[in-house]
């Protein structure tokens, strides 16, 4: 039996209702596909041993960093390298981004706040 397809916009608009509460889509090797919505403004933070990739399913997102500013539309990728302090937040309501990270990636990096997920819920598929 092959590999099921899977529709992540769609899957997360139905079973995300928080922003910046990251959900597993998937798993590889030591990685994950993380995916989310995101919201006005995240923590800024950094991930001093994880490079993060970030790609925009639908919507538009800032990443601020402290030297300037790169904004991504629906289908844009960028990686952020390991150590590089950042903050992403939302150009658009609730944009859609999946992100690719070690699995032992902590969401706000090296700072913890309210919105710190240290367990994190899996996407459910049909």
């Amino acid at each position: 039996m092959p590999p099921r397809k899977v529709h992540l916009v769609s899957a997360a608009k139905q079973q995300i209702h928080r922003v910046f509460d990251p959900y597993v889509a998937g798993d590889i090797n030591d990685s994950q596909v993380k995916v989310a919505k995101f919201g006005e403004a995240f923590d800024w933070h950094s991930h001093p041993k994880e490079d993060e990739g970030f790609f925009v399913l639908s919507g538009q997102i800032a990443i601020d960093f402290r030297d300037g500013t790169v904004e991504l539309g629906e289908g844009d990728f960028m990686v952020v390298p390991c150590g590089v302090e950042h903050r992403p937040r939302s150009l658009t309501v609730e944009p859609i981004v999946m992100m690719f990270e070690p699995t032992s990636t902590l969401n706000t990096g090296n700072v913890t706040s309210d919105l710190t997920v240290e367990k994190l819920k899996q996407l459910q598929f049909d």
